[in-house]
């Protein structure tokens, strides 16, 4: 399995992921509880982070304003501004019978138990796993991942948008939840021997 360059990857195909539909934002106490009692069997959830971009020099970052996790059919979005949201993705991340599987996450992880006071188990960042089974020497991110794994060119047009506001635009929606799905799928295809 060899990483594609940026032109290579433009070729591919669009990740599709989950649609509108397939995505579950948790903002109350009703919310939290189904989503905590829906996931609970689950022995892996992609996963990710948002955080609300800084716009001033010497702003402090308040840390994610978004958590997101998905299932092989479907994503969950979690904004931290709701306290049910933010204590049910409390319970899912501190389950330590339910891998989370993500890029980067030794930032999102630090964020999170900084600022939030979230402490997460069983975490498996797919950039490390993917550089060995890769041999290669550079950080992979979830673009090239996607490219190397499932053949696909992951779009990232919500990536620099604010996430501090709310409500989220469509576009936000789906480029969060796939973020979190995309993860799932790899690991799933790593998993079964899909890859090259």
């Amino acid at each position: 399995m060899k990483r594609p360059t940026k032109d290579e990857i433009r070729e591919l195909p669009l990740y599709v992921g989950l649609s509108f539909n397939d995505i579950v934002i948790i903002e109350n106490e009703i919310d939290a509880k189904l989503v905590i009692n829906e996931l609970k069997n689950e022995t892996c959830l992609g996963f990710d982070t948002e955080t609300k971009p800084i716009f001033r020099k010497g702003q402090v970052c308040p840390g994610p304003t978004l958590i997101q996790l998905a299932t092989q059919n479907k994503g969950y979005l979690f904004p931290t501004r709701f306290e049910s949201a933010l204590s049910a993705a409390r319970t899912i991340l501190n389950n330590p019978n339910i891998k989370k599987v993500g890029f980067g996450l030794n930032g999102d992880n630090k964020e999170l138990r900084n600022k939030l006071d979230i402490e997460i188990n069983n975490t498996e960042d797919l950039a490390v796993k993917l550089k060995h089974i890769a041999k290669d020497k550079r950080t992979i991110g979830a673009r090239a991942a996607v490219a190397m794994v499932l053949k696909q060119r992951l779009g990232k047009g919500a990536q620099k948008s604010n996430w501090g506001t709310y409500p989220l635009k469509q576009n936000q929606i789906l480029y969060a939840a796939n973020d979190a799905h995309c993860a799932m799928c790899i690991e799933l295809a790593i998993k079964t021997d899909c890859i090259e």
